[in-house]
């Protein structure tokens, strides 16, 4: 698996950097802890009843949409489209509403459901409308400021309407217009007044969540554009270095879309998408050197629902088309294909004490699934068979209790083994 790598270094200062965070409150809301999927969790059930779960709770007037729960110790926020408009609502813990608020326009795609999972950082709310609102809300669901960066930044609207779930730290709410005015912006998440903007690489925003990354005291925000791979220093807006993503895949060219949120893990970092794109490992360099490649691997391609990493495994979906796919387990070390199975359709797919839950796009299938390095082995599923269209949000898991998003129904389910 190999192949030539360009990236632009953009900066000589020595960045160091391993996963964790420092802030006061570190960000909670897309994929759990460091955005990595993988919940720290115990005492989960390791087998489920044939008819899954018990329900606790289930809502069902969320608004449609494709993004996941946030879950705090005193509510459950979720967003939704209703008409033109994205709706932020907050439930109790026990699923009763406490107020829903209209943060923005929704989508005006084909695909215009809201996708922005909220960011909880410091007792506030940071959430994207599908038209490029950014909105600040307090705990009661006030709006204490909002700004369009997609009109102030002239940032190109993605096809499928704009899907992005800030990353917030040191007291700037980081976003990524692209365009030529600006690669990214960071907003005062006190009063919205603009931090720092980097300056454009001419190249269009996504549909991935940035991926923050830190070590001894210096961090970089991770993101991926429409060609490339950005290294972006949170402090002052620097861009670090770019990576030519497009370059690297076997058959460059054509229309792509990128969905999922890089993973990291001790200095390296994973770039793994669908569309014929190629999955990339690469090691981040703390003399301050460029990123090198260390393996690349056509067969990791998720479509929307990621990946995780378990020990020295990786496990994903494939994208095998806009309607197909399967189940795959990569080597993290080597980039080796282990195995690629079938089950149902692709989906998303998180981790928790000691096992992987899958979530089947087309018919809601929900599996519990024992990581294996030889096989897919599901233990236990259940399917949902409520709400509408796509089943395209992440499972959530919290305290005991796994979220699960079908367009305007959420469920929540008891997986505590206690």
């Amino acid at each position: 698996m190999t192949g030539k790598l360009r990236i632009i270094c953009l900066a000589a200062a020595t960045v160091f950097i391993s996963v964790g965070l420092t802030d006061a409150q570190p960000n909670i809301g897309w994929r759990g802890p460091e955005r990595s999927g993988v919940y720290n969790e115990t005492g989960l059930l390791k087998t489920w009843p044939s008819a899954g779960p018990s329900l606790i709770w289930e809502y069902n007037e969320a608004g449609t949409g494709y993004s996941s729960a946030t879950v705090t110790d005193d509510a459950v926020y979720i967003t939704g489209r209703k008409g033109d408009n994205d709706v932020l609502t907050a439930l109790t813990t026990d699923g009763r509403k406490k107020w829903e608020t209209v943060y923005g326009k929704a989508s005006k795609s084909n695909y215009p459901d809201s996708r922005g999972t909220v960011t909880y950082y410091n007792s506030r709310l940071y959430v994207v409308s599908g038209h490029g609102d950014i909105a600040c809300l307090d705990r009661n669901g006030k709006i204490l400021w909002s700004v369009n960066y997609f009109d102030k930044y002239k940032g190109p609207h993605p096809r499928f309407g704009i899907s992005e779930s800030p990353v917030v730290t040191d007291n700037k709410v980081i976003l990524t217009p692209g365009g030529n005015m600006a690669a990214a912006v960071a907003f005062n998440a006190e009063n919205g007044s603009v931090a720092w903007e980097t300056p454009a690489v001419n190249e269009g925003t996504q549909y991935v969540n940035p991926l923050l990354i830190e070590n001894s005291g210096r961090k970089l925000v991770i993101t991926v554009t429409t060609n490339s791979v950005l290294g972006i220093d949170p402090a002052d807006g620097r861009l670090a270095w770019k990576v030519d993503y497009e370059g690297i895949n076997s058959d460059p060219g054509g229309r792509r879309n990128h969905t999922n949120t890089p993973l990291y893990r001790d200095g390296f970092l994973l770039v793994p998408n669908g569309y014929n794109q190629v999955a990339v490992k690469l090691r981040i360099n703390w003399d301050g050197k460029p990123p090198a490649m260390v393996w690349k691997n056509t067969d990791l391609t998720p479509h929307v629902g990621g990946a995780v990493l378990v020990g020295n495994h990786v496990f994903s979906s494939t994208h095998d088309n806009n309607s197909a796919g399967r189940w795959i387990c990569v080597d993290w070390n080597t980039g080796k294909t282990l195995w690629i199975n079938d089950w149902h359709n692709k989906g998303s797919i998180v981790f928790a004490d000691g096992m992987l839950y899958i979530y089947e796009e087309k018919n809601g299938n929900v599996g519990l699934v024992r990581p294996s390095a030889e096989k897919l082995d599901v233990v236990s599923s259940f399917r949902i068979t409520k709400g509408s269209g796509p089943y395209w949000a992440h499972p959530v898991i919290d305290k005991g209790r796994l979220f699960v998003r079908h367009g305007d129904h959420l469920a929540v389910y008891s997986i505590s083994s206690r």
